[in-house]
This record gives structure tokens, sequence and C-alpha cells, in this order.
């Protein structure tokens, strides 16, 4: 798949099949004005168009959804072997090619593999490299023309292109390590199933059935035969996300998967091969997870043959890739589809506080200040003010404080600093804290909880909030 979304406005099954191939999100739509919705809406990379609507109906259409000049989407028409206008015709009101019959429908693939048509544009360089360093990082959408990035395609290549299984990739939060894990895939065997799961996001008991799947009866609940992601994947890849949160137990089995390169359902008795690429993530130091018996040395090993490291934006090498980020965003974002369209630059010195900020959450963090801006641009360019970083970093980016700190103030700010004041005002002491500010001890630890305040030098841990919670407590009457 080279697309990011495609918009179908026909009803030949073939159509629909080949657009599901090449684009991420495909949208169908049963008439021209439903389809004018969703385009103006989505911004998608290509629109398929029926030839049946005819040719005046069809240049209308491309007239009310034909509003960004920034950004190319391409138009596509398939008719019959008969189809009642010439490509002349078609080419004169902005379709990009009119395919003729279902012999040359699969022209779509190579439209869309070899055209690229939706990459955004600007005048000075409407080319991919604007946003991307070369074709591989064009192709699986990593934004960025950074020597780190470069250094990271070239790692995914290397990997892909070779025998190993498994592949670790290690990266903070938001660095964009799912987009590595799909890279790898898709320069692999990209006709192949990726089934990707969250290992954080289930118990232990729950991520063993979704890995290996079980049997009918195995436990309590089963009431059928469970294919597992490692089965589901087939030859194709699982995708391991945060692997340093699997619980230990697990990691052995998964150890015995790697090395066996066979498992058994929960419950069953029958080993089945695994044939798919494993492709692991961590957000953490794996190493010092190690030492802390936290995660298994010899299933580090087994992951650590050649492990992708991705650079978090606060590191030097990647500070140029901030602003080639920010604009990125700033074309391809859906959030407002009207809106977007108004919106054409970022100022100087927004760019300037973007450059500045140390972007703990990274690119998805970056991406969320962005669509932010958007939302709150009342002009066609993003300035400073609609930029809503913390005010601190704001002051280090060069802006005014006191702006700064007038348009970071929000009712929960002041909440939050108000309780902590108030905390730190009786020493911590939360009945007296709570009495300060006329609430029950109940709606303070619900409050201390909600914002985490940490009285300095202790850990969350050491606040046994869940133990407070169920104290029993009365309402405090303040005069």
């Amino acid at each position: 798949m080279s697309l990011r979304r495609v918009v179908v406005v026909s009803n030949k099954p073939e159509i629909r099949e080949i657009a599901q191939e090449i684009a991420h999100e495909v949208f169908m739509a049963d008439d021209l004005a439903e389809a004018t919705e969703i385009v103006n809406a989505v911004m998608p990379d290509m629109t398929i168009l029926d030839a049946a609507f005819g040719l005046q109906a069809i240049r209308e259409f491309l007239q009310k959804t034909d509003k960004d000049p920034g950004r190319l989407c391409v138009s596509v028409v398939v008719g019959s072997d008969t189809t009642a206008f010439s490509d002349e015709e078609y080419e004169n009101i902005g379709i990009f090619c009119c395919l003729h019959g279902p012999q040359e429908y699969g022209r779509l693939r190579d439209v869309a593999a070899h055209g690229n048509p939706g990459t955004p544009q600007t005048e000075t360089a409407p080319g991919n490299d604007v946003w991307f360093i070369d074709d591989t990082a064009a192709a699986f959408g990593m934004v960025g023309r950074s020597d780190a990035v470069g250094e990271t395609i070239e790692m995914i290549r290397l990997v892909a292109q070779s025998r190993c299984n498994p592949i670790l990739i290690l990266g903070e939060t938001g660095t964009g390590k799912e987009l590595a894990a799909r890279a790898i895939h898709g320069i692999r065997h990209p006709d192949r199933p990726f089934v990707a799961v969250n290992c954080a996001a289930l118990t232990a008991t729950l991520l063993e059935s979704e890995l290996f799947g079980h049997v009918k009866g195995s436990f309590t609940g089963a009431d059928r035969d469970k294919t597992g992601l490692l089965e589901l994947a087939g030859e194709g890849t699982l995708f391991l996300d945060e692997i340093s949160e699997m619980p230990l137990d697990l990691q052995a089995k998964l150890l015995r998967v790697l090395q066996e390169r066979t498992f058994r359902k929960v419950g069953g008795v029958r080993d089945l091969v695994c044939e798919a690429t494993i492709i692991t993530s961590s957000n953490r130091n794996l190493r010092k997870d190690v030492d802390e018996k936290r995660f298994r040395q010899d299933l580090y090993y087994r992951l650590n043959i050649c492990p992708i490291t991705l650079a978090p934006l606060r590191f030097p090498e990647r500070r140029d890739d901030i602003t080639v980020l920010a604009e990125y965003f700033l074309r391809t974002s859906t959030i407002r589809g009207e809106k977007q369209t108004k919106i054409v630059s970022i100022t100087g010195l927004a760019l300037e506080a973007l450059s500045r900020h140390s972007w703990p959450g990274n690119v998805r963090e970056l991406r969320n200040v962005i669509e932010r801006a958007i939302l709150l641009e009342t002009t066609n360019t993003i300035g400073l003010n609609s930029i809503r970083i913390e005010a601190e970093e704001m002051q280090e980016a060069g802006g005014d404080p006191l702006r700064s700190r007038i348009r970071d103030f929000s009712l929960e700010k002041a909440e939050r600093e108000l309780i902590a004041r108030a905390l730190h005002e009786t020493g911590w002491q939360k009945t007296q804290a709570a009495s300060l500010l006329g609430i029950t001890r109940a709606t303070l630890y619900a409050k201390v909880k909600q914002y985490n305040i940490q009285k300095e030098g202790a850990r969350h841990s050491d606040i046994d909030l869940e133990a407070c919670c169920a104290a029993p407590c009365e309402p405090v009457s303040v005069s």
C-alpha cells in the first residue's frame, strides 16, 4: 500500500477490492454529493469516479472539491470499454487518467505505486524531497530529512532485506516504533498479514490467550476454539509492542517460540509451526530491566540481534526535523477539514518556539500541538499565540513570559496549583489541607490522584491513595 486515503464513487466490486489493496483507508460513496462531503472532510490522496456519472457532473464535483492548491489529489475515472467521453476530454477537466474496462482496472496499482499522488506539495518544492529523505521513507510515511532519520532508514532496509528474526525496535514514546515495524513488514513481505498487539494493554492471561490461542474448555469461559495471533500472522509479521511489559512467565514461553519456532494453544496438545517474522519494541532500557530482574536476560539476548534505535526529537541530530514535521502535519491534518484549507503556513517565531521545545512526547506530541493550533488559529497562518506549550518552555523559546503564562492558564491548572500549595503549606497533612480547601479528604485524594501531585522527593508509589480513599471521612465545613 502506498496511499493513505482513497475515496471510491463506484459500485464495481473489482474497483473496491483494488482500492483496499492500495490504500490504508478507503471511503465508499454512493453518489457525487456524498463523495463531495467525504473528500472535503478527509482530504484523500486519490478519488476514483465512475464514468457513468457523466462528464459535466464530474467537472462540477472537481470544482467543489479542488479547494486546496497546496495538496494534490489524483482523480481517476473508471468506465466500460465504450466510455462516452475521450481521455482528452477528461484530462481537460482535471482527471489524472481514464481506465476503460476491467482489463485496465489493474493500472490503479501502478498509479498508486509510482504516481504516489498524495504527498503534500509546496510552491517552492513540489516533490517528496520536501518531507522525506528517500523513496523508502516516503512509501511508509517516515517524515524527516536529518542524518538520524537516514541512518534509521538504512538500518530498516538492512534488517528487512535479511532473514533476521526476531527484530527489536527501541525508542521513546512517540518516536514511531510501529511505523518502523510496518516499514520492515512492507519491505520483507508486503502481501502478508501485519498483526499488532500492545503487551501493556492486556492482563497476563488474556495476552497468553491472544498470542497462542486456546482450545475449547481449556479454562472457564473458553466455550470455543480461538485462533491466536501467532497463527493468524501466518507468514507475515507479528508486532509485539512494549515487550518490556510482558510478564516474566510469558516471556519464557515466547523465548521457546523464538528458539523452537513452534507453539501450542492454551490447553492444546498439538504443536503448531510459527512462520511469522516477530518484531518487538520497547520504550524502556531493556538492559537496565534485565539488571533489575524485570526482563529475562535470555530473552533480551535472543531479541538483541541487530536492534533498530529511533532517536528522540530532543537530540541535536534531529532538531531540524521538527520544522519539517510541523509543516507536514499542517498540510496533512484532517482535524478540521474545512478550516484546514485556510491555514497555509507557520510563522518563523512559532517554528522557533517549536524548535526549542524538548518534546518529551516526541512526534506524537508535536502532531497534537499542530492540530491544536489548527483548531485555535483564526487567520491563515499559525502564530505563536496558537502554539500551546508549557509556559516555561515558551519563555525559553523567546516568547513573552507574561503572555505565555496567561495563554497557559486554565481552571484545571489553577486547581492543581491550589491543591499543591495547600499540601505544601500543611506539610502534606491531608486532613488539614482538605480543611483549608473546604473539601472532604476523599475529594482531596481523588484530586491528588487526578493531577498526579507528588511530594518532592517521593515516588508516586509512596502515596497510598487507594488506602487513603478507603478510609472513612466526614465532610469539612469551612465558615
